[in-house]
């Protein structure tokens, strides 16, 4: 091969590599440019779940809720829905409210709080008012939010304790209930196990469940030895 020859051929692949290292280049750009639009996106996407603290502690008036201002619904999927008169008179609707007891035990039926439910962007539910005395409203609305309480506060009645044992500082019990056959641990029954001022014994277990025995004298004789310690 002449030296001619050799100076083209050696121009031509100079030539290639230069094209090869603007493509290289070029693609690099174009990957920056990519991952920087997806930051910008990410950050877009932060700033709109981004919660504002302003609205953490914004809270609405509670008011009190009565048959003239507030009127309760069933909604889809088995909810509660709610149109009320808020304090400045205007007229709201909520697809759900979520109703809870100030005295689960001691006042089931009185001062039950009507909130807004719990969300991730806004927070805890502000409370929207309070039914002062459930038997004020209609019978189907009484149905209608007993229904959702009963769920929320689901306490079977104790029939029968049918075994328990206590081992390593744990209390093992087995009952005959209102809602059938129960197995449940105490970790401190003395704390526990609480006589209330009507006679009624309320019983919480280590996972937070609930039950009842509405009269401790009406148990059968074993039943009533092993809670007789505790009361």
């Amino acid at each position: 091969m002449s030296a001619n020859e050799k100076t083209a051929v050696s121009k031509v692949e100079e030539t290639k590599d230069k094209k090869a290292e603007t493509k290289t280049e070029n693609k690099k750009e174009e990957l920056k440019k990519t991952d920087k639009e997806a930051v910008e996106t990410e950050e877009d996407e932060e700033d709109e779940d981004e919660i504002n603290p302003d609205e953490l502690f914004k809270h609405r008036e509670s008011i009190n809720l009565t048959p003239e201002n507030a009127w309760f619904s069933a909604s889809v999927g088995g909810l509660i829905s709610l149109k009320v008169v808020n304090a400045e008179g205007e007229t709201e609707e909520f697809e759900r409210v979520v109703i809870r007891r100030s005295f689960p035990v001691t006042a089931p039926n009185e001062f039950l709080s009507v909130r807004e439910p719990d969300t991730r962007k806004k927070g805890r539910g502000s409370e929207i008012g309070m039914i002062r005395d459930l038997a004020v409203f209609d019978k189907d609305t009484v149905a209608l939010i007993n229904a959702e309480l009963d769920l929320r506060y689901f306490t079977p009645e104790i029939k029968r304790i049918t075994a328990a044992k206590e081992k390593f500082g744990y209390c093992y019990w087995e009952a005959d209930t209102s809602a059938g056959h129960v197995s449940f641990v105490l970790n401190n029954p003395f704390a526990n196990i609480r006589k209330l001022e009507d006679g009624r014994i309320l019983i919480a277990d280590m996972d937070g469940n609930c039950f009842l025995i509405p009269d401790p004298e009406a148990l059968d004789r074993q039943s009533y030895k092993v809670i007789e310690i505790y009361i």
